[in-house]
């Protein structure tokens, strides 16, 4: 059995052909924003080398129209359990590539991979909230289904009939695409206290990302918030 830990990292902008995505990427998409917002008024001779940050607080945070948000867009590669990947996809405003088990043979093309859902949980809650013994259950139970797979497989039974023994804590990779404004909104929703642990998980590092990468629009967003606060806010 291979356990992995999730992730949720930032791509490249959509067409570009850079192989990571750093400040001055973001910045760069703050430009386009502005530049776009400025044709409402068609005061695109004012752009200015800052004068995104100007214009972008003033327009979007102070007047509240996000609309011109969404003009840009980013990709995000997420490795998560395939539970965590069925809320993702609730998030319907984007578009999404997922691996899927269908086409991949993880007995020819790779292993599967696991997500341990007690990782968010320290030892000493595991032993005195759950007990020891759950967590060799739980082992116990994706060798089981990892076992049965294998003898599936090689009996001919095609992948996608096959991977009905599969239980939520396959991994599964999933790129997601979208505009600020939606990645705005989504992490305002997963990142509350509410949200499920593994969600938490990789959206509060992403979010820290989001926030190093692309200023402004994710200044205001707090980890662990509640969820009706975080629902209050511009988006």
């Amino acid at each position: 059995m291979n356990t992995i830990k999730p992730y949720a990292r930032i791509m490249q902008p959509p067409g570009a052909v850079i192989l990571s995505f750093t400040q001055e990427d973001g910045i760069a998409l703050l430009r386009r924003i502005e530049w776009c917002a400025r044709i409402s008024h068609r005061s695109e001779d004012a752009v200015m080398e800052d004068s995104y940050d100007r214009l972008l607080r003033s327009v979007v945070l102070q007047h509240g129209d996000w609309s011109v948000v969404e003009h840009a867009s980013v990709s995000v590669d997420f490795y998560v359990d395939r539970g965590i990947t069925h809320e993702l996809v609730r998030h319907r405003l984007f578009a999404f590539t997922q691996e899927s088990t269908r086409f991949v043979n993880y007995e020819k093309k790779m292993p599967p991979n696991f997500v341990n859902p007690f990782s968010t949980y320290t030892q000493d809650e595991i032993d005195e909230k759950i007990g020891p013994g759950i967590l060799h259950e739980w082992e116990a139970l994706i060798d089981a289904s990892e076992r049965a797979y294998k003898c599936m497989t090689s009996r001919g039974v095609p992948p996608q009939i096959a991977r009905s023994v599969f239980p939520n804590a396959l991994a599964s990779r999933i790129v997601i695409t979208g505009n600020l404004r939606n990645w705005r909104h989504f992490l305002l929703m997963r990142t509350t206290k509410e949200s499920h642990p593994q969600m938490r998980e990789v959206t509060i590092p992403l979010l820290e990302e989001f926030k190093a990468k692309i200023p402004i629009f994710y200044e205001d967003i707090e980890p662990l918030a509640k969820q009706a606060d975080n629902l209050k806010k511009g988006r």
